[in-house]
């Protein structure tokens, strides 16, 4: 297994909460964002209640920080949640949470009658542990709960929840019209005419072994029932597995198929696999699919839950199609497409309540190729990212709802991380498009920083593709919308990114978190509600290179850049006043058209005079240039070298130069002599004409009496005369 470690126009969509429903709209113009469901989802907070509501809350850890919307209901004993039916149903299932070690039930009422049914409730499969895993806490504390209602309720209809026997509390509660169980198919193989048992006692594993081999290019029909399975099934190829749909044909395993090849045509559909799995092994196959299905396979319709991971996909799986799904309470991801995944389309899932990536690509071992996640809803993954990319070539993530990131994660990652070798990073054009995050991103305790909604993240090496992230709804990030980093902390750039038509409510922090060299473009991002400035751009390590932002136009709301990059913004803090006083051009990026061994560009912006930089010796003129983060008036240079008295007095000829966008630059002073003597502290001054705005400060040396190149221990840059 992987493991984690370290504007646009207002008819576009946009996500909300209104009473209650998590719903997306867009125009016709385009798609919304998300998958088309067969339920609607009621939030606890927004019932009527005796309980008492908690959050919201982002601290990773708390029981609060995983609940959709970041709040749920706690119920004591005897004490209920009543939801108004959203829409006509016959069946709920419901998120739900209890204090670890501890089960019960809850009481089901309709219209104020009690159902002689009950719904069971537990920790089992909760308080999950991966220590192993940096940064990683006791999380995964909710679980979900199903329940056929034995009758149809309407729109307005009252259903209510009431704890017994233990404390219980709700997050949400999805309500859904359950279609009756289908008829078996004619020609089909049931399993239990291979002596299935339908009633789960009995061993169902070579019932099923038998109807997969005496249906060969057809169908194996799994009728109403509850079927266990004891072992792994294998060989599976050129055939359909078929349920009378996934609230009728259950199958209890959790590990349902294990196979490293097929020839495929395999077509998987409508009918549940719930697992036993209660801790994450990562040496343990306990997927769903654990390995391949083989070209031009199929999974739909099928509900999958309690298992360590839904599909980990390795080998041939080209043109898989895995759609209509849903994927609840994993330990580790909901689907991971492990290498060499090629054509390969996910789309219209649910994903709720994973222990990592929910959907993932990993180009390990060979890259995936031309391969999707569209129209998917992600809800809670309580660690790690929502969608992650991790290498691969021509790769889209489209149209996705994702909400609720927990811990280690953003809502989007787009990423060179690696974890094993061999490899393969990111190249050709990766498609970000058409997504919409909801309070997404999350704190990174290994950095003890945080990670935006979406990152683009050069971890472990250059990202060198082309990635173009378009029409993007960003809402309610506790920290910020987007993020470029190097993750791994080595400075890789982050090259050739596009960012065209987003919006961004509501962001804790920043819109842009700039943490790594590189380049972006953005083109009509428009933001609102920024909680401290519009810009982060401090590239780590620290003078590793700058990071350039280029308005592509159209752009508004977030034209401010946090001022000091020794300190983290905080959400809602605005932006602190700065120092009036305070040297600009301290620690900020700093780059030369040549240095002398390790006489480098940064070391005359550390703050230490007696290291310095140096140019080519014997090459002027040369030129030294400091990114200042943002456009600054500039009055006054204090320009230094190293105060020893075994530097000679001597004069260096300069023209100091500026720009705004690091492309055009003008003289701002000509060119003149600045006389260093240790005698007198072997600086220099240069006063700047009042008004002077600059982003980009540059010196060009033409000569220096007492070294053939140029030199500076420091450059001081000062808004004051």
């Amino acid at each position: 297994m992987r493991r984690s470690v370290r504007g646009m126009p207002a008819a576009m969509m946009v996500a909300t909460l209104s009473a209650g429903l998590l719903t997306a709209m867009a125009p016709t113009a385009h798609a919304a964002a998300g998958a088309i469901l067969p339920f609607t989802s009621v939030e606890a907070e927004s019932a009527t209640t005796t309980g008492t509501r908690i959050g919201p809350d982002y601290t990773q850890g708390t029981l609060a920080s995983e609940a959709s919307g970041r709040q749920a209901v706690r119920l004591g004993s005897g004490q209920r949640v009543e939801f108004t039916v959203p829409s006509a149903a016959n069946a709920v299932n419901v998120a739900y949470s209890v204090p670890d070690g501890q089960s019960g039930t809850l009481n089901v009422y309709v219209n104020g009658t009690r159902l002689a049914k009950t719904l069971p409730v537990t920790s089992k499969y909760s308080y999950v542990d991966t220590s192993w895993i940096p940064g990683a806490r006791t999380h995964h504390f909710f679980d979900n709960a199903r329940l056929l209602l034995g009758q149809n309720v309407q729109a307005g209809d009252k259903v209510a929840f009431e704890a017994a026997g233990t404390q219980v509390t709700v997050d949400v509660a999805d309500f859904e019209q359950v279609a009756a169980a289908a008829e078996q198919p004619a020609g089909s193989v049931s399993v239990t005419s291979k002596g299935a048992d339908p009633t789960g006692n009995g061993d169902s594993t070579q019932a099923f072994r038998d109807a997969i081999s005496a249906a060969q290019g057809g169908v194996v029909w799994i009728p109403p029932g509850d079927y266990r399975l004891t072992s792994a099934l294998s060989g599976v190829q050129n055939v359909t597995l078929q349920g009378a749909g996934n609230w009728h044909s259950v199958v209890h395993s959790s590990r349902f198929i294990d196979q490293s090849g097929s020839f495929g045509g395999v077509h998987i559909k409508d009918f549940a696999v719930i697992g036993e799995v209660t801790e994450r092994v990562d040496s343990n196959p306990d997927n769903f699919v654990n390995g391949s299905l083989g070209a031009g396979s199929s999974v739909s319709g099928m509900w999958l839950q309690h298992l360590k991971v839904g599909l980990w996909l390795t080998g041939d799986n080209d043109n898989l199609v895995v759609e209509n799904n849903r994927f609840l309470d994993m330990t580790a991801d909901g689907l991971n497409l492990n290498g060499n995944a090629r054509g390969v389309r996910v789309r219209n899932n649910f994903l709720r309540n994973q222990g990592d990536d929910a959907l993932a690509m990993w180009s390990l071992y060979a890259p995936d190729t031309n391969s999707s996640f569209e129209n998917n809803t992600v809800s809670q993954p309580n660690l790690a990212n929502g969608i992650a990319i991790y290498g691969g070539t021509d790769i889209a993530v489209r149209n996705n709802l994702v909400s609720d990131t927990n811990a280690l994660g953003s809502g989007i990652a787009i990423s060179n991380q690696k974890f094993l070798d061999p490899f393969f990073p990111l190249s050709g054009t990766i498609t970000v498009d058409g997504n919409t995050l909801v309070r997404t991103g999350a704190m990174n305790p290994n950095w003890n920083h945080p990670m935006g909604a979406l990152r683009v993240d050069s971890y472990d090496s250059a990202i060198n593709a082309t990635v173009n992230i378009t029409n993007t709804t960003i809402t309610d990030s506790p920290y910020s919308a987007f993020e470029f980093v190097s993750g791994g902390g080595q400075g890789y750039p982050v090259r050739n990114v596009t960012v065209d038509g987003a919006t961004v409510r509501n962001t804790g922090t920043v819109v842009v978190q700039a943490e790594a060299q590189g380049a972006a473009t953005f083109r009509d991002v428009t933001a609102t509600g920024v909680g401290a400035a519009g810009v982060y751009n401090c590239p780590y390590p620290a003078n590793s290179g700058t990071f350039a932002l280029t308005d592509g136009g159209g752009n508004s709301g977030w034209s401010t850049t946090w001022s000091d990059c020794s300190t983290w913004p905080q959400p809602g803090q605005g932006n602190p006043d700065p120092d009036p006083n305070r040297n600009l051009a301290k620690s900020r990026p700093a780059t030369a058209t040549g240095s002398q061994d390790v006489y480098t560009p940064g070391k005359a912006v550390d703050g230490d005079a007696n290291s310095y930089w140096e140019s080519a010796n014997n090459a002027f003129p040369q030129s030294w240039t400091v990114d200042l983060g943002s456009v600054e008036t500039v009055r006054r240079l204090v320009l230094k070298l190293p105060p020893s008295s075994a530097w000679g007095a001597r004069t260096q000829i300069l023209t100091v130069l500026g720009s705004t966008d690091n492309n055009s630059y003008a003289t701002v002073v000509g060119a003149q002599g600045y006389r260093f003597d240790p005698a007198t502290g072997n600086t220099a001054t240069v006063s700047l004409p009042g008004g002077t705005g600059l982003r980009y400060l540059r010196l060009s040396v033409s000569a220096n009496t007492g070294w053939p190149a140029g030199q500076f221990s420091e450059v001081e840059a000062y808004s004051t005369s």
